[in-house]
């Protein structure tokens, strides 16, 4: 008895072990994503105290020269500087804020508009409902960057005409999500007491439906961050989003394409950043997702 009892104790052991793995392994899938989007928050907020240039200013007898870990390199310039002698670590951290700051507006209005817009079509049903998800299929079926680079053509390239292009097509993805959960949430009991005690439509719908779609809508927009900041970054690339001088992650990665034979620096960091950021979005939404989910927290 004595052996058997040993030997069904060793898979226990060793499950017991790999859970506790598993474990690490997810609480660094949020702790590494959330510190990176702390820390760009909060150079965002403070890069006139961070940065230790003026990310316009330029040095012409300093162009290309190396970051401070490479032969030739100096600690004045620790990402080294472009082709126009501006300081790389500076205009990326303040490109960071150009960045977050189109990205959270973007998102700010296509949630609102989509919001509305699927809690409407899921709990009035019927036309209204017919009528919007055909509006949310037209929407969809265009393709998002394509319309804002035409905007952006038309228009000129600007710091509002990039949100506006980003936005005027975004809300889709977030009608058809919220609206799957309003359709879930119509003909549950509270809205059905609610109905009963003679609330309106409009109450029911943003006293009772929208508090239980906030996890929904929680993250969509944590994962929309990196998808909104990767096409800022490719309308920037192409020249068309936030005009010279003022710099952009995008724009800097454009700036250095010419240069990654001699100069790789110039494009390559700031591509780091774009990625390590689109990565931590994707990973803090998938986070919280499993966070707010009871089926996956089981797992």
């Amino acid at each position: 008895m004595t052996t058997i009892s040993n030997v069904r104790a060793k898979p226990a052991k060793r499950y017991s072990g790999l859970s506790r793995g598993a474990r690490i392994v997810r609480s660094l899938t949020f702790i590494i994503p959330m510190a990176i989007m702390l820390l760009l928050v909060f150079i965002s907020i403070f890069a006139p105290l961070i940065a230790p240039y003026n990310p316009t200013e330029q040095h012409m007898l300093e162009r290309r020269l190396p970051p401070a870990f490479m032969e030739g390199g100096t600690t004045k310039y620790f990402f080294g500087t472009d082709h126009m002698g501006r300081d790389i670590l500076s205009r990326m951290i303040y490109g960071g804020r150009v960045s977050l700051s189109v990205s959270l507006l973007a998102i700010m209005i296509t949630a609102g508009i989509g919001t509305v817009m699927g809690i409407a079509s899921g709990f009035i049903g019927g036309r209204t409902d017919g009528f919007l998800m055909r509006l949310t299929d037209v929407a969809m079926s265009f393709p998002a960057l394509l319309i804002a680079m035409l905007l952006s053509v038309g228009v000129g390239p600007g710091f509002w005409t990039v949100v506006f292009a980003l936005s005027i097509l975004g809300w889709a993805g977030y009608s058809r999500m919220i609206r799957g959960e309003a359709l879930r949430l119509r003909n549950s009991d509270f809205v059905m007491q609610a109905r009963v005690n003679g609330v309106s439509n409009m109450g029911i719908m943003f006293k009772h439906i929208f508090p239980n779609v906030v996890n929904t809508l929680i993250i969509i927009m944590t994962l929309q961050i990196g998808m909104m900041i990767l096409a800022e970054s490719a309308l920037s690339y192409l020249g068309i989003g936030i005009p010279a001088p003022t710099p952009s992650w995008g724009s800097m990665v454009s700036d250095g394409r010419n240069d990654l034979d001699r100069a790789w620096w110039i494009s390559t960091f700031p591509g780091i950043a774009i990625g390590l950021v689109v990565l931590s979005g994707n990973f803090l939404g998938d986070w919280i997702r499993d966070k707010t989910d009871p089926r996956l927290r089981r797992l």
